[in-house]
Formats: structure tokens, sequence, C-alpha cells
């Protein structure tokens, strides 16, 4: 029997890079992550597909799954849901495959109640000045909003507490290696493989 894979929930502060690191580690030699796929109420557009852009569902069967405790988390957004269902993370992890979900900070602590076994990851950026330049650049903000995000970005920083890792995204490729040694370390903890070698004693 394969060892149940890992959930990697990845979090941090807008334009800490979450997205660019993400997308670095997937495309990483190796790399056989699954990303999380999620689920939407809103009108499939063209081009998409159902499975793999989104599972797209009715408000009332969203509805219904929240009320049966069927979402990892969730979140209304311009009057329609996005959420994880909980059902293909698990099925996807008793496969074997280490799921990953790029989040932010409320839902990963939502996703945490429900997974506590989870690998969180917090990315931090190498400081404020830099935080704050990164956003500047995007060149898509005013800065009264540019203001706004770092003082939510503040917030965000003082939650660092609840995650398990601290990662400082100064060069993408060294954030990269170091998520990929949490991943490989978190695979040997004794509390993830004991299960197993407890079976093979029995049947020793």
């Amino acid at each position: 029997m394969s060892e149940r894979g890992l959930l990697i929930v990845l979090s941090g502060p807008s334009g800490v890079g979450k997205g660019t690191v993400r997308k670095a580690l997937f495309e990483s030699e190796g790399s056989s992550y699954e990303y999380s796929i999620s689920m939407t109420t809103r009108q499939m557009r063209t081009g998409e597909v159902e499975g793999v852009d989104y599972f797209f569902r009715s408000k009332e069967e969203f509805e219904g799954l929240i009320d049966s405790g069927k979402m990892l988390e969730y979140a209304e957004y311009v009057n329609n849901y996005y959420g994880t269902p909980l059902d293909y993370v698990n099925q996807t992890l008793d496969e074997g495959k280490d799921v990953f979900l790029e989040i932010e900070v409320q839902g990963a602590m939502k996703v945490k109640e429900k997974m506590p076994d989870g690998v969180f990851i917090f990315l931090t950026p190498p400081d404020f000045t830099e935080l704050k330049s990164r956003i500047v650049n995007r060149g898509t903000d005013d800065m009264s909003v540019i203001e706004e995000r770092m003082k939510v970005a503040r917030a965000e920083i003082e939650m660092m507490s609840h995650y398990d890792y601290a990662v400082v995204n100064d060069e993408v490729p060294l954030a990269v290696e170091r998520i990929q040694k949490i991943i490989a370390s978190e695979h040997c903890r004794v509390m993830r493989v004991i299960d197993t070698y407890e079976k093979m004693l029995k049947e020793f």
C-alpha cells in the first residue's frame, strides 16, 4: 500500500510571489505534485474544461456541500462561490499524490481546522521595502491601493505563527529548493510512515 500523499498549503502576502514560486516548483525536474482543482458556481467560460480548470456546480449543489461539511474551504466573490472540495483532495491524497494548495491566509486557517496534518508553508518577502517595491512595480494599482495592500500584508505576516515553515522568497530558484527540502523531510516523518511499518511487523 502506498504512503498517503501530503497536503501542502502555500500562503503569503500579496506581492510575495506565491504564483511564480508555485509555477516554478511544478516545472522543476521530477515534480509530481497535483494542483488542487477548485470548485465554483460561476458559468464555464469558452475553452474551460470540467475537472481541469474547475469543478463547475450549481449554487444549490455547492451550498449542499457546505452544509454537509464537504468543502475544505470556500469563499463567496461577486455572487459566486469558490472553494476546495474535500472529497477530491482526500481521494488524491489516498492515491499517494501530494496535493498543492496555493491560498490566502484566511482560507489556509480554515483548511488547518479540517486537515491539521497538512504541511503549512508561509512565503515571506526579504523585507517590507522589497515587498512594497514588487507591488509598485506591477504598475496596476494607485498609491492608496498599494498602501492598503501593505496594511493587509502586515496583518497576514502576523499570522505566520500558525504555519509550520517560513520560506523567504529572495530568489525564486532558492525558494523552490527550500520548499522541495521541506516536502522531502515531511515524507520522512515517523508519524507519516509508522502505520506501514506496524502492519509489516504484524505480518512478519
